[in-house]
């Protein structure tokens, strides 16, 4: 029994610290409604909507990275319909369209 214990705690502990290191290489937009951004992506766009940002893990036929999705429920953002590269995602009332292309992410407000 001592061991189940051991080792999960083990485990736990393992899963909270690559959380708290995932969580910590993105950064919260307030153009965007606070959407999280990674921290290592460069913007080359700003528009009246949203911003483009040249990211290397980007991309159309896997999307964004499992830890990003992971980092975007953490924060409370719901995934919904996809439509190819093209994903909603709504906290509360805020809409964002996240546009992951080949090294390429495109945030856009969606305003109602």
């Amino acid at each position: 029994m001592k061991k189940i214990v051991c080792w999960s705690s083990i485990v736990i502990a393992l899963l909270l610290g690559i959380g708290l290191i995932n969580f910590s290489l993105y950064e919260q937009d307030e153009d965007l409604f606070d959407f999280p951004i990674p921290k290592h992506a460069e913007i080359f766009n700003q528009g009246e909507f949203g911003h483009s940002y040249t990211w290397p893990k980007a991309s159309e036929e896997n999307g964004i990275p499992f830890g990003y999705e992971v980092v975007l429920w953490g924060n409370g953002w719901k995934k919904g319909e996809r439509l190819g590269a093209s994903v909603m995602y709504t906290k509360g009332s805020d809409t964002i369209q996240l546009i992951s292309t080949h090294e390429q992410l495109d945030i856009l407000r969606v305003d109602k």
